[in-house]
């Protein structure tokens, strides 16, 4: 590492951005746990005076925005963004960083369910000191997944590298970017957002910290199937072109291997050999017609998203934003509340 790079580094001002859905039975001790490592750090110095926590409210139908207010008004430590419905994960995730980075040197994004641990965060640090722009963590291992989970996570990340995507093996979203990832960032306009693919194109320096992960303290993953299984699908079609490609490959045999059986079916009906050929017949028919029909829902899901982007709606709004700033020497506090 290029220690000029390293020399121009400062302590940071560091926000740890939590997306928030239905989390009320998790919410206050994810607070806790976090306002407390955050606390520990600046007292060491490894982060600056100005430091939060911001809470990410995706449209939560239960109390937990109610208990984020309260614990923003009870410590300025906390900050609360609160999104106007359920945008989902990833938008939520965006919202954070985006409004973080008006105040941060450098934001680590980090689920409220607390088994991403959050004692990697000194690992963290260590590397954007060390002129990372990106620092991904990723898990050590997958042992506390279910068997099904996990052949199909390991299915996923090689599916993905075949396809030609970037995505980092086992990595969610538990990342630091600097001010000037985040920047970048910003200029990234679409709609349909796969930020686990989409940062390592962005080619800056960048860092792996493995952690390992916990169980969940309380509640349950609203990571359903149908949710994960869009977001691969997402995945795939925003990060890669190579499935039209596959279609086109595909169809090249398929017209090849109808040329060829109609070369043949001359050739018999000229030799007067016509052989009854139902059973031929049906499954061949099937086997192209649903090859079509395959073909046309991979095409489909591309004219999806091209539809959605050319909408150019917003991929998030903000309904309020809470956040205080604690003056040293007993002076009040600036607070912000935009609603």
């Amino acid at each position: 590492m290029d220690n000029s790079i390293k020399a121009e580094r400062t302590t940071p001002v560091l926000y740890l951005v939590v997306p928030c859905y239905n989390e009320e039975e998790v919410i206050e001790r994810s607070a806790q746990v976090l306002g407390g490592k955050l606390r520990r750090l600046q007292q060491a110095g490894r982060i600056a005076p100005g430091s939060k926590v911001m809470f990410v409210n995706d449209g939560s139908r239960d109390d937990t925005l109610r208990l984020l207010h309260e614990a923003a008004a009870a410590d300025p430590l906390f900050s609360v963004v609160s999104l106007s419905g359920n945008y989902g994960h990833q938008s939520a995730i965006l919202a954070g960083m985006m409004t973080a980075r008006q105040y941060a040197d450098a934001v680590v994004t980090i689920d409220a369910d607390l088994q991403q641990d959050i004692e990697a965060l000194d690992k963290f640090l260590d590397s954007y000191m060390a002129g990372s722009e990106v620092v991904y963590g990723v898990r050590n291992d997958r042992h506390s997944d279910g068997f099904f989970k996990k052949g199909t996570a390991t299915m996923y990340y090689n599916l993905m590298h075949l396809l030609g995507s970037r995505v980092i093996t086992n990595h969610a979203d538990y990342r630091l970017m600097s001010r000037k990832a985040l920047d970048a960032l910003a200029e990234y306009k679409e709609t349909n957002l796969f930020l686990r693919g989409l940062i390592p194109t962005m080619g800056f320096p960048s860092d792996v910290v493995y952690f390992d992960v916990k169980a969940r303290e309380a509640g349950h993953s609203k990571y359903t199937l149908s949710k994960m299984m869009t977001l691969a699908m997402d995945g795939i079609t925003s990060m890669s072109t190579r499935p039209l490609r596959m279609i086109s490959v595909l169809g090249f045999f398929v017209c090849v291997f109808s040329c060829v059986m109609l070369v043949v079916n001359l050739v018999d009906w000229a030799n007067g050999n016509n052989v009854p050929g139902y059973t031929t017949t049906m499954t061949v028919s099937l086997l192209i017609g649903g090859i079509t029909l395959l073909s046309l829902g991979i095409i489909g899901e591309y004219i999806g998203k091209i539809y959605m982007e050319t909408k150019q709606r917003p991929r998030y709004i903000i309904d309020t934003f809470v956040w205080k700033e604690e003056k040293p020497d007993g002076e009040e506090s600036r607070s912000n509340e935009i609603q």
